[in-house]
């Protein structure tokens, strides 16, 4: 355990990304850190920035000793990722495993032999080392590729319910909804009785919504997608969405519709339209393309980022520690994930494997596992 194998990504100020397998030393543990051997670790959306950046994968090509692949960013880019220029950075947000070794606290030495899910940014590796406020504890039986996505996708879920309640709204509006976030995120809702409006890109997407109980899927690739929009809008009530696809005019279409459900019984000249505050948050990036605004909404209304570290920061511990014994409790039911792929780290730089798993493609979810 003296070693460990890790991924590692630079991209230098020359504009070419590195993406690399180096063996490094395993940390000794602070008294209040643990070891963890990890035994998978989920590919999200959210890792893929890290890992490429901007890079031109289709040029990619491997290091004599097969051990690096390198890449060209696509023209223009570098001024996107100037804060981490020729930085060597470790990948992998979250993952899970057993605690093989701790430091001398009590709360550290309490953990070994435990099922952990961590988050700590540098999980594409055989053994990570984490202060213990950085595991969720699973329960007996679990195992770590049940607990591997045990913290963006459903703490990410339960936040968004949260920050509606918080905000003084009643339902909600979440898009590429069929995506592993929007199944838990339903299943979040349908127990709690909060309205969803689901809206996806293809007709087999609302029907695997449906039958999971959703009752209100719009897709937005149908011909009366407004239409159907505004109907699932006035039905709910919803005043605030959550966006992961960031470009285009979907934010737009949302807001329109938002508006037209609040202003639909007013009377005489409405100059600044419904009262009633229209929020929606960008969370993703799935659309690079611009955001585009067409601005037939009042004037009360909002646009923003929504990060759920940011987030989590804002709420109490005791929160945050409730949270994370809800998904250790129904790490099966409710946040219970299915993968396609599990691939070892070597197969993670594989240009087929890194085509496939940077699609994002719904239905497709790879796992690594170092040990394989």
């Amino acid at each position: 355990m003296t070693k460990s194998k890790q991924l590692f990504s630079t991209i230098s100020s020359k504009g070419e990304l590195s993406f690399s397998l180096v063996e490094v030393d395993v940390p000794r543990p602070k008294p209040h850190e643990v070891v963890v051997k990890i035994e998978a670790a989920p590919i999200n959306p959210s890792d893929m920035w890290p890992m490429f950046g901007p890079a031109d994968l289709r040029a990619a090509s491997f290091s004599d000793d097969g051990k690096t692949l390198k890449a060209p960013l696509h023209e223009g880019m570098l001024s996107k990722v100037k804060p981490r220029l020729d930085q060597t950075l470790p990948i992998g947000n979250e993952g899970a495993g057993t605690v093989v070794a701790a430091g001398d606290s009590p709360q550290a030495q309490a953990l070994i032999g435990k099922t952990v899910a961590v988050l700590s940014g540098a999980t594409y590796t055989e053994y990570c080392c984490v202060p213990v406020q950085a595991c969720i504890v699973h329960n007996e039986g679990t195992t770590p590729k049940q607990a591997a996505s045990s913290f963006v996708n459903p703490l990410t879920a339960l936040s968004m319910v949260e920050t509606m309640r918080q905000e003084g709204h009643q339902a909600l509006v979440h898009t590429a909804a069929a995506s592993s976030l929007g199944i838990m995120l339903n299943k979040i809702c349908i127990q709690a009785g909060v309205d969803l409006v689901n809206i996806v890109r293809k007709q087999e997407q609302v029907d695997m919504l449906k039958a999971l109980g959703a009752k209100y899927v719009v897709n937005s690739s149908a011909e009366n997608f407004k239409k159907d929009l505004y109907k699932a809008i006035d039905a709910t009530g919803a005043t605030l969405a959550f966006d992961a696809i960031g470009g285009g005019t979907v934010v737009s279409d949302i807001l329109t519709a938002m508006e037209k459900v609040g202003s639909k019984d007013a009377t005489g000249f409405n100059t600044y339209g419904s009262a009633q505050n229209k929020q929606v948050y960008i969370y993703g990036g799935l659309d690079f393309s611009p955001s585009v605004l067409n601005r037939a909404y009042g004037m009360t209304w909002g646009i923003g980022g929504w990060l759920l570290m940011r987030f989590l920061g804002k709420l109490e511990i005791s929160q945050v520690v409730a949270m994370h014994k809800r998904v250790a409790d129904e790490i099966n039911t409710t946040f219970a994930l299915d993968f396609s792929d599990e691939i070892s780290l070597e197969e993670a730089m594989q240009p087929a494997n890194i085509a496939r798993y940077n699609a994002k493609k719904t239905g497709e979810k790879f796992l690594i596992n170092p040990s394989k």
